[in-house]
């Protein structure tokens, strides 16, 4: 039975919800019909339940989800992942922080220059900051929850995130766009049938 550990994205990337329905309620409720009928697994990890309940209300919701999505960290005392691993990890932050500084630099050249409004500069260096350092990189706690499940249930990771789906390329977890989910559920009920 495939198993597959769904992202956040999934519910809250309105790129990848809108395949199950209108809103993130409604994209739930049609998850939930297109789940059951399939002989797959879904798994979500607590951290990552956690922030999906508290980025949106799911009112009713919660409970039918976790009927058909469990609810688990992964046994992360018991997980290993190759050294070499943490040596990317390290390289990467270590060049993400280079490139912020080179950021940071710049900004404060242009603020200098652009003193009139120092508001607006100041918000365009958080913008730059911010994707310099967090974009295509595992930033989070439920990032690696659901890139350590996935890696523990040998399972198919699920996310809109181009950083979960680089880290998992390198361990070697197979993961899917959530912007085909849908699609993927789909040709499993048909498989099925």
């Amino acid at each position: 039975m495939h198993r597959y550990i769904l992202d956040t994205s999934v519910f809250t990337n309105p790129e990848t919800y809108r395949q199950f329905g209108a809103d993130t309620r409604a994209a739930v409720a049609g998850f939930l019909r297109a789940a059951r009928r399939t002989p797959a697994r879904f798994y979500m990890p607590t951290s990552v339940w956690r922030e999906l309940t508290e980025m949106k209300d799911l009112g009713d919701l919660a409970g039918r989800f976790q009927a058909v999505v469990r609810i688990r960290s992964p046994r992360r005392y018991e997980l290993t992942v190759p050294a070499e691993i943490l040596y990317q990890f390290i390289n990467e932050m270590r060049l993400r922080i280079d490139r912020g500084l080179r950021v940071a630099e710049e900004y404060a050249r242009l603020g200098a220059e652009e003193s009139s409004d120092p508001g607006a500069v100041i918000n365009r260096l958080r913008e730059r900051y911010r994707d310099t350092l967090r974009q295509g990189i595992i930033d989070s706690h439920e990032d690696a929850d659901v890139l350590l499940l996935a890696l523990e249930l040998d399972g198919t990771l699920v996310t809109a995130d181009q950083g979960l789906r680089r880290w998992a390329d390198r361990i070697g977890v197979e993961w899917a766009s959530a912007e085909h989910f849908g699609a993927i559920l789909a040709a499993l009920v048909e498989d099925q049938g």
